[in-house]
C-alpha cells in the first residue's frame, strides 16, 4: 500500500485521532476539567483497543500503523505523566524515573538500529508490567479527580511507588536482554 494511502486506513485514522486528542486532554487537566479529561482519556483508550481490532477485521495492517500506534501510546502516557506532575498529582521523581527509562531504551534501540546490530526490540516482561501499571495508575488518578472516589488516591500513591521501583528495574532487564541478544547474534560482514 502506498505510504500516503496508509493514512486513509481506518485503524490509522483512529490512531491519528488519538494523537489529536492529546492537546485537549492537557488543556482540560490544566483547567481542572477532570471529568472532560477523563472522558477523553477513556475515548483514547477505547480507540487504542479498537484500532487493533479494525486492522485485523479489515486486513489493514500497514507499516505506518506499526510505527504510529506505539508512538501514539507512548506520547499519550508521557504527556499524562508530565501534565499530572505539573498539577501536583504525580511526584516528580516518579516521572523522572519513567522518562529516564524510556529515554534510555529509546537511545539503545536507536543505536542498535542505526548500526544494524539488532532489530529485535521486543519489550521485556517487566517492561510490559510497568506499562500496564502506568496505564492503570493514570486511569485511577484521573477517575479519582473526576469523581472524587474515596480510597483511589491511596491506591494511586502505592502504584506510583511500584512504578518508581519497576522503571529502573525494567530498564536493567531490557539492557540485559539486549546484551544477550547482541552476544548471540553473529556479526554481520559487508562484502567489498
Amino acid at each position: 500500500m502506498p505510504f500516503l494511502s496508509q493514512f486513509r486506513a481506518a485503524p490509522n485514522l483512529l490512531t491519528l485521532m488519538r494523537l489529536f486528542i492529546i492537546p485537549f486532554l492537557v488543556i482540560n487537566i490544566l483547567d481542572g476539567n477532570f471529568r472532560t479529561a477523563f472522558a477523553l482519556l477513556m475515548f483514547a483508550g477505547i480507540s487504542d483497543g479498537f484500532d487493533g481490532l479494525l486492522a485485523r477485521w479489515l486486513s489493514q495492517h500497514t507499516k505506518l500503523g506499526l510505527y504510529l500506534d506505539p508512538i501514539a501510546d507512548k506520547l499519550l502516557l508521557s504527556t499524562l505523566f508530565l501534565v499530572l506532575t505539573h498539577v501536583g498529582l504525580i511526584p516528580r521523581y516518579v516521572t523522572v524515573l519513567v522518562f529516564s527509562r524510556d529515554l534510555g531504551i529509546l537511545l539503545i534501540a536507536t543505536l542498535l538500529f542505526a548500526t544494524n546490530t539488532l532489530r529485535d526490540f521486543r519489550p521485556s516482561i517487566l517492561g510490559k508490567l510497568n506499562t500496564f501499571l502506568q496505564i492503570i495508575t493514570l486511569v485511577l488518578i484521573m477517575s479519582g479527580r473526576a469523581f472524587a472516589i474515596p480510597g483511589l488516591p491511596a491506591i494511586s500513591t502505592a502504584l506510583l511507588e511500584v512504578i518508581a521501583f519497576l522503571a529502573p528495574l525494567s530498564a536493567a532487564q531490557y539492557a540485559w536482554l539486549v546484551i544477550q541478544r547482541v552476544s548471540s547474534t553473529p556479526p554481520t560482514t559487508t562484502q567489498p
